[in-house]
This record gives C-alpha cells, sequence and structure tokens, in this order.
C-alpha cells in the first residue's frame, strides 16, 4: 500500500503549471524589482527638472544677488524674469540644462530606490508609518545628493548672469585646474543639512496626503490616482521648499563663490555663511528666491510623483502580464 501510494502521491503535483507557479520568485516591495525602482525615478527626476528649469535659473539668479562686488537690490519675480528675457532671451532660462541633465537621471534612481528599499525595511509591515517614511527619505537623500551635487554645482554656475564659462564641459574643465575637485563638494554638507529635513517633510507629508485623500473617496481611489498623486506631490513640495530656503540661499551661495562677483568663503560652514548673508541683508536674505523654489517645487513635486507612481504601475501592470502568462 505505501509503496503505491507514494508514486501516486507524486505524480499529482507533476503538472507543468504546479512547477512554473512554485519556481515565480515571490514578488519584492509592490510587486517590483529594485531596477524597477531605479528606471521609474531616474525618468520622474529628469522629467521632474527638464519641465521646471527655466524657474530653477529664475531662483539661482535671485539667490545669488546681492552677493560680492555685484550687490543688487532684491527685485521680485516679475522683475528678475524680465530682466533675463530682455537680455538674453528665452534661451537665458536654460543655460545649465545640460549638467542637471546629466545629474537628475542617475541621482533620482539612487534616491527612489533607496527609499523604497529603506521604507520597506523601516515600516515594520505598516504603510502608513510617517516616522519609517521620513527616515527612508533622509537616507534617500544623502546618497542621491552624493551623486548629483557635482552637477548641480555646474548648473547653478551656468546659470549666472554672464557666466564666464562656455559651457558643462568648460565648467568642469576650469573648476579642476583652477579650484580643484573639492570645489565640487564645496555645498554636499549644506545640500545634506537642507535636503534631510526637505526630504523628511516632503515624504512624510506626502504619504499622508496621498492617504487623506484616497480616503475621501476610496471608490474612486484607482480612478483618480492619478490626481491624487500629482496633489499629494505639490502640497508637500511646497511646505518642504517653504521651510528649507534659509539653506538653499546657502547652497547657492556656497556653488556660485568667486564667480561673476559673488563672494569666496574661506570655509564651507554653514554658519559662517549665514553670519554673512544675514550682516549684509538681515534675516530676509535669507529668504531669497522662495517664491521661485515654491513655484519650482510645487509643480515639479508634482510631475515627479505622478511620473514615478505611473512608471511603478507601468512595471506592475507588465510583471502581472508576464505572470498571468506563466500560470
Amino acid at each position: 500500500m505505501a509503496t503505491d501510494a507514494s508514486p501516486q502521491f507524486r505524480g499529482v503535483p507533476q503538472s507543468p503549471e504546479f512547477h512554473t507557479a512554485i519556481s515565480v520568485s515571490p514578488p519584492t516591495h509592490d510587486g517590483l524589482e529594485f531596477w524597477q525602482f531605479m528606471i521609474a525615478g531616474s525618468i520622474a527626476g529628469s522629467v521632474e527638472h527638464m519641465a521646471m528649469f527655466p524657474v530653477d535659473t529664475l531662483k539661482t539668479r535671485m539667490q545669488a544677488l546681492g552677493a560680492g562686488s555685484c550687490a543688487v537690490q532684491p527685485v521680485g519675480v516679475r522683475q528678475a524674469l524680465g530682466s533675463i528675457l530682455r537680455i538674453e532671451g528665452t534661451a537665458g532660462l536654460y543655460r545649465g540644462i545640460g549638467a542637471m541633465g546629466l545629474g537628475a537621471g542617475p541621482a533620482h534612481a539612487v534616491y527612489f530606490s533607496v527609499y523604497e528599499f529603506c521604507k520597506e525595511a523601516f515600516s515594520g509591515g505598516n504603510p502608513n508609518n510617517s516616522a519609517a517614511h521620513a527616515v527612508s527619505g533622509v537616507f534617500a537623500t544623502v546618497a542621491s545628493d552624493a551623486v548629483i551635487t557635482p552637477m548641480d554645482m555646474v548648473k547653478q554656475r551656468l546659470q549666472l548672469k554672464s557666466s564666464p564659462y562656455k559651457g558643462v564641459a568648460d565648467c568642469v574643465k576650469r573648476v579642476l585646474m583652477e579650484e580643484g575637485i573639492g570645489a565640487f563638494y564645496a555645498s554636499y554638507r549644506t545640500t545634506v543639512v537642507m535636503n534631510a529635513p526637505f526630504t523628511a517633510v516632503h515624504f512624510s507629508t506626502y504619504e499622508a496626503a496621498k492617504r487623506g485623500l484616497m480616503e475621501i473617496s476610496p471608490e474612486n481611489a484607482e480612478d483618480e490616482r492619478l490626481v491624487v498623486h500629482a496633489t499629494a506631490g505639490a502640497a508637500a513640495g511646497a511646505l518642504a521648499a517653504a521651510l528649507t530656503t534659509p539653506l538653499d540661499v546657502v547652497k547657492t551661495q556656497l556653488q556660485c563663490q568667486g564667480v561673476c562677483g559673488c563672494d569666496r568663503f574661506s570655509s564651507s560652514s554653514i554658519g559662517d555663511v549665514i553670519q554673512s548673508i544675514v550682516s549684509k541683508e538681515g534675516y530676509r536674505g535669507l529668504m531669497r528666491g522662495w517664491i521661485p523654489r515654491m513655484l519650482f517645487h510645487a509643480p515639479a513635486a508634482a510631475i515627479c510623483w505622478s511620473t514615478y507612481e505611473a512608471s511603478k504601475t507601468f512595471f506592475q501592470r507588465l510583471g502581472g502580464s508576464n505572470s498571468s502568462v506563466n500560470y
């Protein structure tokens, strides 16, 4: 009996369908692989920065004003935009976009993949853990800032009025020869100090806003998915941008030091730069460019998050199609 039953028992699950099913690897976080998060993040970051680059140029010009020998009275958004268009034309709004194009994709690939990895690790199975979202965002920004800071410095120097550099390659070459490789990372500490709270506020606000918006009309949550991501992203981007503007001003000053009359600092100390700005312009100097910064980050975050989530959905559906074929 035993010898007869054993072959019969083994014969039941030996169908091709069963073996195909058990050979499929278990799904990862959100049903996606690490490389898929990287591609989705890279697409989202590139689309975001390319679409909003003129506003970023406007912010940089406003934050660099009043530095060193090129001291200029503070100007509004309309005045700054009119000056660029009148003197340089539309092309002036896009100087340095090549540097951002080189840096945004890789940096955001690192940014979102590290965020998703840490979110899964720290959430403890609770998708509504705001603390885990905030901490994951901090880890993500430390990693991504190491990738994007050099190109961000090149971008900002090219965005300055009467920039002495011909392009990305010329800027990189001259900075290496005249200032050394350390110049590319002069603002890294400030960038991390700025982006850590920025990202913590951004991600926790985004996740909370997304959850709240989906709870308002759960029956339509799937149909309104894009609107929810865009709205939550815009709210998160605007709030985080407003709170971290002073540190963004410090970052701009450090990255543009010694160029077009901007002050050169003896160290990259955040305190020294803040003291210098306050002594010249008062505390309002730390809020230079806050309007274009918010105007940048609100739609940029909406574009970034909706593109990122759409890319994730594409990969999830692609994976579902493949799985259905395998089964």
